[in-house]
């Protein structure tokens, strides 16, 4: 429960609107994203599965857990202690870091298919460094994508076409502002799942497609024969096929969620988890296509610093040693059942979906997005950092999840009484949250 003391984030975030633009540094973060006015908005420490906010109030993180940065929990002692030696013996030199030759080996011996890596320290910029080595390697511009793929000019030039393109794979509201006109027409979106999409694509780019870019599974699994099919179709029109697992990646297994469904891509990306919650991004691919990098500039100060390497290898090898993943499908599979079982005794209606470590709900009821932030306020009240959405982490134990139903089971009914008799509005303490993306005044 909290204290007395409840606001200090939210001044604080006042000020931060004044001095950063967007007033946080990721979407995701923003607290008008979960709950505007109330949401604690900053942290001063993390540990395991809970967070303690400036008044030093303490709450279970049952949302999206640093955004999915740290599958092992917060400040995993096995992974701080490799990070502190590393620190005490110099996280710069002059000289590389033998750790990033282990962590290569390490990730080539986890994906057998592929031949070479590079390392970055962001999900985003290991996105940009992909499509860069596929259009280098192919001498082609286009790419064929769906889902979300991060924030750079390649990626964001879909909406220089069609002002809707990127609506369905993120979210409604984003603008191209900034990405350079000529390089409309070179991003070609389809949806997860509809092949049809693609095959459109393809008969009318053909060979101008460098690249096939894809969550190899996200909300969902593919169809039968869907992964197969790309993976064909990309050998057939010569299109390097990239598998974006900046999200899925250290979900369903230790590596790629790729390894699930038996389908290898030409390259995969990793960032998030694979280094729980320090700077650490991989780019592994096919060695014909990995080497197009040297024919390109592809090359940055800060990601030859030691830590996220030392990270990187300290949370894989504990993420295989204990079967990470099996914990976090069995916390999702609850979390997805608790959250059916709630809902229903409350009569309220719910979609829940996800795959199991990355588990979302949404409140199919009228005013189902004020329903949502009613939720995270009374959740929030009692001492949980709550949303419609649920990252699975190793830290989340059976007590955490045992408090957090019970809570669940009585909020469920307040918002089912509240929708109702139609008066969410009266019982919100603030407004709305934001369900895309909204400039900030």
């Amino acid at each position: 429960m909290r204290t007395a003391l409840t606001d200090t984030g939210q001044r604080l975030y006042a000020r931060a609107r004044k001095l950063i633009p967007g007033g946080t540094q990721l979407l995701s973060k923003r607290p008008e994203m979960f709950l505007p006015d109330q949401w604690p908005a900053y942290y001063s420490r993390a540990k395991g599965a809970e967070t303690w906010d400036l008044d030093g109030n303490r709450y279970v993180d049952v949302s999206h857990f640093g955004v999915g940065a740290c599958v092992l929990g917060f400040a995993d002692p096995d992974v701080d202690a490799a990070v502190v030696a590393a620190v005490r013996a110099g996280t710069m030199s002059t000289l590389n870091c033998p750790e990033e030759v282990e962590l290569a080996e390490l990730l080539l011996e986890l994906h057998p298919w592929a031949e070479m890596v590079r390392f970055c320290r962001g999900g985003g910029e290991a996105m940009a460094m992909a499509a860069r080595i596929a259009r280098a390697a192919t001498g082609r511009d286009k790419i064929a994508f769906c889902g979300y793929h991060g924030w750079h000019d390649w990626y964001l030039a879909a909406n220089l076409a069609d002002d809707h393109a990127l609506d369905g794979q993120l979210l409604a509201g984003l603008e191209p502002a900034g990405v350079p006109r000529g390089l409309s027409g070179t991003m070609l979106p389809f949806h997860y799942n509809k092949i049809d999409e693609l095959r459109s694509i393809v008969s009318r780019h053909g060979r101008e497609i460098a690249a096939i870019v894809m969550e190899p599974a996200r909300d969902q699994g593919p169809a039968p024969g869907f992964l197969e099919e790309i993976r064909e179709i990309s050998r057939r029109i010569g299109a390097v096929l990239v598998f974006d697992e900046v999200t899925s990646g250290w979900r369903m297994n230790t590596g790629g969620i790729h390894l699930t469904y038996g389908v290898a891509p030409d390259i995969a990306v990793f960032a998030k988890g694979m280094a729980n919650g320090y700077a650490m991004a991989a780019v592994i691919g096919v060695r014909p296509v990995m080497e197009a990098s040297q024919t390109s500039f592809i090359s940055s100060t800060f990601w030859t610093e030691k830590i996220g390497p030392v990270a990187a290898l300290a949370a894989i090898r504990k993420h295989r040693d204990r079967n990470v993943a099996r914990h976090l499908i069995a916390v999702g599979e609850r979390v997805q059942t608790g959250w059916r079982s709630a809902g229903a005794k409350a009569g309220l209606g719910l979609s829940v979906g996800g795959i199991p470590p990355l588990s979302h709900f949404s409140v199919e009821e009228k005013d189902g997005t004020a329903l949502l932030t009613l939720f995270a306020q009374e959740m929030l009240d009692r001492g949980y950092l709550a949303s419609g959405q649920f990252y699975a982490s190793y830290a989340h134990e059976p007590r955490h999840l045992d408090s957090y139903f019970a809570a669940v089971d009585e909020v469920f009914g307040l918002v089912a009484q509240t929708s109702a008799a139609g008066d969410v509005a009266r019982r919100l303490r603030g407004p709305v949250k934001h369900s895309g993306f909204q400039r900030l005044t």
